[in-house]
Parts: structure tokens; sequence; C-alpha cells
């Protein structure tokens, strides 16, 4: 089955007066139909930087320095302006993580719905209304009817979110991207808002990329995860194998940071240090300076994500020839 997004050693540089920063540094992954792929890491770690260069929204100086962004096997990296911006809305939806930056004030939420689904689908204003009530509808808004034609700060912050979704979905894309989509929202709400997603891509076939930094959500959400640190992947599988066996040291720290009502500890596991800045990767794996189980190898030499079972990480660990000594 061919994916729906197919990233290829994808990297995205800032040049800056003291020299050139690698922000996202030589990544690859695919997502499938109706698959969701839950990106975690920490702030910094390049989540976000991922997202905005397949959507085409780095911001300048910053640039795509290499590799591929494929969307159902065309090439999309490489389009003009113009082009992308065709893309956005009819082939790539997007949820950012504040409502309120990707709804104008000034409008109704119908005149901003009706004009999202006109400029992308062949309908006439009645038809792209209905279309637009029916999807309020599906993603939980009271009253469709009558709410759609109220303001953006006439609706809470958990309904607001609703609204975006469906402004995300309107025109039926091929993916969603979904950045932090849950984080200035409460607990309760951050659930209903995770199972209006996972029901609206079923229902509407789209793949989805999760930007977060709460395992949590990508424990009940994501079919499979990818961990990022330093801008590089750490570790991509299925969920339930990443969080029951981590097989990166980052990735198992993230993990036993977690804490659940199965132990009964005073402390949580903590990994010392913190997240190189862009500046200041060291050599070889960027991991290494806060590892418990570095070795020479990993101060020299920075591992690719190298194939374990139903995994890949990059960590030398699981490097054949490290296994077999």
């Amino acid at each position: 089955m061919e994916p729906v997004l197919s990233v290829k050693n994808l990297s995205v540089q800032f040049p800056t007066r003291r020299g050139t920063l690698t922000a996202v540094d030589n990544i690859s992954f695919d997502i499938a139909p109706g698959e969701v792929l839950g990106v975690v890491g920490e702030s910094g770690a390049g989540k976000s930087m991922t997202g905005s260069a397949i959507i085409g929204l780095i911001e300048p100086p910053g640039r795509i320095s290499s590799g591929e962004i494929l969307l159902k096997g065309e090439r999309i990296d490489n389009l003009s302006t113009d082009n992308l911006r065709r893309y956005r809305g009819k082939r790539i939806g997007m949820v950012f993580q504040d409502p309120l930056t990707s709804l104008n004030p000034l409008y109704t939420i119908a005149e901003q719905l009706v004009e999202t689904i006109r400029t992308h689908m062949p309908l006439s204003q009645a038809d792209a209304r209905k279309r637009a009530i029916k999807l309020l509808d599906d993603v939980g808004i009271p009253a469709a009817d009558r709410r759609i034609d109220d303001y953006p700060h006439q609706f809470s912050g958990g309904m607001r979110q609703r609204v975006v979704i469906a402004l995300a979905l309107c025109a039926d894309p091929d993916l969603v991207i979904a950045d932090e989509p849950t984080t200035a929202l409460d607990v309760s709400v951050q659930a209903q808002i995770i199972d209006v997603m996972k029901n609206m891509c079923a229902e509407y076939g789209a793949a989805i990329m999760l930007i977060t930094h709460d395992m949590g959500v990508i424990a009940e959400t994501a079919d499979r995860v990818a961990v990022m640190y330093a801008g590089r992947i750490a570790e991509i599988g299925p969920v339930r194998d990443v969080i029951l066996d981590a097989k990166h040291p980052y990735t198992a720290g993230l993990m036993g940071s977690i804490p659940t009502l199965a132990t009964n500890s005073d402390r949580l596991t903590q990994i010392p240090g913190s997240m190189p800045r862009l500046s200041a990767i060291p050599q070889g794996c960027a991991f290494n300076p806060r590892c418990p189980h570095v070795f020479d190898r990993c101060r020299v030499e920075r591992p690719d994500p190298i194939a374990s079972g139903t995994r890949r990480v990059a960590c030398w660990l699981h490097a054949p020839e490290e296994q077999a000594a």
C-alpha cells in the first residue's frame, strides 16, 4: 500500500552569523492511509519544525536543505508557493495548538468554513454551508445549524478546537498534521478532542501526524510513534512495543519519567542533563553526554536508524556487530 506521506532524508537548516544550525537532521518516515503517527520529544527536538517543513511553513531564513517530501507519491517540497498553497487545506489539513491562531476573530465560523470549502471544492454557497453544518455536527458542536453563525470568541477553548478540526477536514484532505492539539485544554476536554480526531479521520480516511510532548496522548491515539531528540529520530515503531519495551536509552528515560498507578515510588526516573542547543550538538550520538550506556563508539560515530524487530533505533547498542560482541 502506497504511503500517504513519505519523508526521505529530510534536513532543515537555519543560517546564522555564527554558522548554520540544523533543526531537523536527516530524518525519514512514512505514514500509511488511515494511520496515526505520533511524533514525541522534548521542546526543541524538531517535532513542530518537521510538521512546518511538510506543509511548507518554515519561516525564512530557514529552508529545507536536503531530502524529499512525497504526498501519495508526488513530491511537494519543491513546489512553488502558489502550488503549495493549493495543497494546504485541500490535500493537507493543519490543526494548531492554539485555535485562536487558526480562526479569524472578525469573521463568523460560517464565513471561514464556507470560504475554505468553496476554495477547494466545486460547491455552491448553499451546499458549502450544508457541508459546514454537517462537519460541525460531526465534531460534536451542539446545535450546529445555529452556532455556525457565531464568532470564535463565543466558543469555549475545547469547542474552538473542534471547529479547527472541522476546518482541517472540510476539503477531505489526505493528511492532517496536528501540532499539540490538546495542550491548552483541560484533561477531560483533551480526551474528547482525541476521540473526535480519531473518529473523524477514520470516517474521512485521512492519515494523521500527531505532534505532542504528551506520551499519554500518544498511547491513547497513535498507531506508531517516532521519538525525536536533537533534530533526529531516536526510535520509531508501534506504540505498544515502544511503550512496553523501549530500546533507545532516551526513550527508556522518557517512559521511566511517567508516573503510573501500578508502581509506588517516591521518585521518578530522571534523565541527567538537558538536550543540547542546536549550536552545540556533540560529536557522535547527540544523546551520549546523558546516556547511561555510553561507550567509545557513541562519542565518535553518529548512528543511523538500525532495524531492531518491529522498530528502527538510532543507537549503537543495537548494531549487529555490537550485539555479537
